[in-house]
């Protein structure tokens, strides 16, 4: 059973189909939040809610016929919940001091979408800087909106819509 039906029987109340849902997708939601999250409580939280508002939430999934996939609908809650903990901990918290910030490493999901990218495509994205990999990943591969994007990156938005006009500019300009 695909996670499209899990989810169509989880909309009916099922909780051996949420469980088995849960189950299938839960490790590799972990491994996507830390990768933009190194504060467990934070991903234990986003987690949570995460599968709260798919219980809650799962007759509005729309289906493949909407042009979406379960997983993807499933990884589109999270990463607003993730933006909403980074919100929530942005209003209660000072700013770390400059000197405490770690220097930016390269995440395995970066690594395995420029292997993954065959021929001009992955040239192109392997060329790019890595503040602009990082917003083209956000907005394109995770659908962030400009808004949501700036607030997981720590940006202003006007730096994130900068960012993401050089991106394509730079990618345009190497597939032509």
């Amino acid at each position: 059973m695909d996670e499209e039906r899990l989810v169509r029987l989880v909309a009916k109340g099922d909780r051996a189909a949420f469980e088995e849902l849960y189950r299938r997708t839960s490790p590799w939601m972990a491994v996507r939040l830390r990768r933009r999250c190194a504060d467990e409580q934070i991903v234990a939280e986003v987690m949570q809610e995460t599968y709260l508002a798919v219980w809650r939430a799962a007759g509005a999934f729309a289906g493949t016929a909407a042009g979406g996939t379960a997983t993807g609908w499933l990884w589109t809650i999270a990463a607003r919940r993730l933006v909403d903990a980074f919100r929530r901990r942005a209003h209660h918290a000072e700013p770390p001091p400059a000197a405490a910030v770690p220097e930016a490493v390269p995440a395995a999901e970066e690594l395995a979408l420029a292997r993954t990218a065959d021929g001009d495509v992955g040239d192109a994205l392997r060329c790019l800087a890595p503040e602009l990999r990082q917003v083209l990943q956000a907005m394109v591969l995770d659908g962030l909106s400009v808004r949501e994007t700036a607030v997981l990156l720590g940006l202003p938005e006007g730096t994130v819509k900068t960012r993401a006009r050089r991106a394509r500019t730079e990618m345009r300009r190497a597939l032509a």
